[in-house]
């Protein structure tokens, strides 16, 4: 436990504390029933914690909440992000905990490597994310999946979410970012007809506050990796 307490700075904890205390209070005020929302968005929150600061038990709570968060969504007829968290984010966190465990920075388990991609490896990652986003559009029609537009969007987004995870650059944390902004659209959506889902919509503006961090601290690591430190 001491060694737990003392892996994560003071901002750290005061960030996953805030996290987690804004998910309890707004599942107690506009939702009370829905557990399984409530245990998927502690562990979401726990695992962005551990991937801002590169350790792999990040993607291997990813794979938990994949699970959960899937579940939610076909409860919500949300079949896009149902197929996608189980069919893509679920299997590339795999792999990503793969690659951050086969790619310790120095030795060091808890800290992956950062990996900093060239220009025609992004290039390439857009084009296939171009092919990815069209082929799920006609699989989320034939689905009948609700708010079709953003749910597709949410698709390019967390794919090149995945992709970055999966390549340890830097960049994951913003297509992160990019994503949460999609599903706090989405959730607002289903909280216009059932006002329990305002405590997603609050998870997800927690999950991008959390992913902002995770670039800020990948950017610092790298630096830091750069000049053969390791940083605590």
């Amino acid at each position: 436990m001491k060694k737990l307490f003392g892996y994560f700075g003071k901002g750290e904890w005061a960030l996953w504390i805030f996290s987690v205390l804004l998910i309890i209070i707004s599942f107690a005020i506009f939702d009370r029933e829905n557990v399984l929302t409530l245990i998927a968005s502690l562990i979401g929150a726990t695992s962005l914690i551990f991937n801002a600061k590169g350790n792999p038990i990040g993607q291997a709570l990813t794979i938990v909440f994949s699970v959960l968060y899937g579940i939610i969504s076909y409860e919500c007829a949300y079949y896009g992000e149902m197929i996608t968290y189980l069919g893509m984010t679920l299997p590339m966190a795999a792999f990503s905990l793969i690659a951050w465990l086969r790619n310790p920075y120095k030795g060091n388990r808890a800290q992956v490597k950062v990996n900093k991609l060239g220009g025609k490896e992004i290039a390439f990652m857009f084009v296939l994310a171009g092919a990815v986003t069209a082929a799920f559009y006609f699989i989320l029609q034939a689905c009948n999946t609700a708010n079709i537009i953003p749910s597709t969007i949410s698709v390019t987004t967390s794919f090149i979410a995945v992709y970055l995870t999966f390549r340890r650059s830097a960049l994951y944390a913003l297509g992160y970012a990019a994503n949460d902004i999609v599903l706090i659209v989405l959730w607002v959506m289903a909280a216009i007809e059932d006002k329990s889902y305002i405590s997603v919509v609050i998870c997800f503006a927690m999950f991008l506050l959390n992913d902002l961090y995770g670039f800020v601290n990948w950017k610092k690591m790298e630096r830091t990796q750069k000049g053969g430190q390791t940083q605590e």
